[in-house]
């Protein structure tokens, strides 16, 4: 059975239990699934600050999860809707890594344009700079974000449902997208229940990620070469990835 390694960039554990239960209802049985939460930045990624940050913790939660021996992972899923770290990781990374943000594009692509409903101002520039640097930028119709950031969303998800619902219909309406990607790793499971009255298909970014991982367990990746230099300053478990 295929194992797939989660990584949280935030350091709030009740992000990476929320993403895990929705990863799991999604797939089911289909792969073994561990996941693991940030020890450095911040409880929820909202700005180019904390996004920046995060890309590290990622470096650090994929190496120390390599220090401790667990068993070979067949994929990795960057479960931030942004992918922090996504490409640094996947020179260091012997199998295949994906995020939320790049397994969601590549999903809504196949329904032709799409928009992006999320939480965080913050949000849309770089968001618009991921799509563009994933090669989805021809593809981006729209990016419709609320002033609630995902963690603000998941603490009331009864107000939360309502108002991505509206940003939804409203984003369908004037963007002529063919279909919604619902981001963000505190948004998962919402997107059921904002489908009620959008008229495209919502899609969740953490159901697309964990199947997009899925998908790519078995893929080969080639060789990684060694770095050619020694970290400075991080933790030991990195530093074990350098030169």
């Amino acid at each position: 059975m295929p194992r797939l390694l989660l990584i949280n960039p935030n350091t709030s554990a009740g992000v990476s239990a929320l993403v895990l239960r929705h990863a799991q209802d999604a797939i089911g049985h289909l792969a073994q699934m561990d996941v693991v939460t940030a020890r450095l930045g911040a409880p929820y990624i909202a700005c180019e600050a904390s996004f920046a940050v995060a890309a590290h913790a990622v470096l650090d939660a994929w190496a120390v999860a390599q220090a401790a021996g667990q068993a070979p992972y067949d994929a990795v899923l960057i479960a931030c809707f942004g992918d922090p770290g996504l490409l640094a990781l996947r020179q260091i990374c012997p199998v295949p890594v994906t995020g939320l943000a790049e397994a969601a594009f590549c999903e809504a692509s196949r329904h032709g344009q799409f928009a992006i409903v999320t939480g965080g101002a913050a949000w849309e520039p770089m968001l618009a700079r991921l799509a563009h640097s994933l090669g989805y930028a021809q593809s981006l119709a729209a990016i419709h974000t609320v002033a609630a950031t995902g963690a603000e969303l998941a603490r009331d998800p009864v107000a939360a449902h309502a108002l991505l619902g509206q940003a939804c219909r409203e984003v369908a309406a004037a963007s002529g997208a063919a279909s919604v990607i619902l981001g963000g790793a505190g948004l998962a499971g919402m997107a059921q229940a904002v489908q009620t009255g959008v008229p495209l298909p919502v899609i969740d970014s953490v159901v697309a990620g964990v199947q997009h991982a899925l998908a790519l367990c078995g893929t080969p990746v080639a060789p990684r070469a060694p770095l050619g230099f020694a970290w400075q300053g991080v933790s030991g478990a990195l530093a074990a990835t350098g030169a």
